[in-house]
């Protein structure tokens, strides 16, 4: 049998290995591809947003009671009333001979206090508990300190405020605890002792006229 020549030998061998390389490399591509597909990670679903807690309430302060509060100074020389209601107050500081001053402000949170009246009066308080008040007045050139209870009817302040004979007439009581009334009426800005008042029913008579005081509130 005649072999075949060096030439055709060595193109075959070219053939064969030309032939060779496209299959591995197709093979191999495909195997590539294909792996990495099935072996590449999923991508991560996006977690929820975080949820922020809503901010506590700021807890409000309880506003001071209403009522009416009354005693005497510390050196027994006057007698002072406070009336509060609605976080406003209004004062009333009287000797029963010839100083008085009404006074008016707010009330800042549970109890505290800074109230003022004609000529510089001031009047300092502070709540302590719902049955006292303690504080300082500054009226017609003094300073006093005070204790006051919460009072109970028909204890409390009262005013009145008319005409009579021409004249205007404003007046003030405090009636304490006791029974004691402690008060001015001035007549045209002109003071004088109060003539007593029923608690009861504010009847009262000045000048011959009877009037009727009325509690007072803010």
């Amino acid at each position: 049998m005649k072999r075949p020549g060096p030439l055709l030998t060595l193109l075959a061998g070219v053939l064969l290995a030309a032939f060779i390389l496209t299959l591995d490399s197709t093979t191999g591509t495909k195997s590539a591809s294909s792996t990495y597909e099935k072996s590449s990670p999923r991508k991560p679903s996006p977690s929820a947003a975080p949820t922020t807690a809503a901010p506590s309430p700021t807890p409000k302060r309880s506003a001071a009671p209403a009522g009416v509060y009354t005693g005497r100074t510390d050196d027994d020389s006057s007698a002072v009333a406070v009336s509060l209601r609605g976080g406003k107050a209004i004062a009333y500081f009287c000797d029963g001979h010839n100083i008085e001053s009404w006074l008016k402000g707010e009330v800042r949170g549970a109890g505290d206090m800074r109230l003022t009246g004609a000529n510089g009066a001031r009047l300092n308080g502070t709540l302590k508990g719902a049955g006292k008040l303690t504080g300082t007045a500054d009226v017609g050139g003094g300073h006093y300190t005070f204790t006051l209870a919460r009072a109970k009817k028909p204890s409390g302040l009262y005013r009145a405020n008319s005409q009579v004979a021409g004249a205007r007439i404003v007046g003030g009581w405090i009636v304490l605890p006791s029974g004691r009334q402690v008060g001015l009426v001035t007549r045209d800005g002109k003071p004088s002792a109060a003539p007593a008042i029923d608690p009861r029913t504010g009847a009262v008579t000045v000048d011959g006229q009877q009037l009727t005081a009325r509690p007072v509130t803010p």
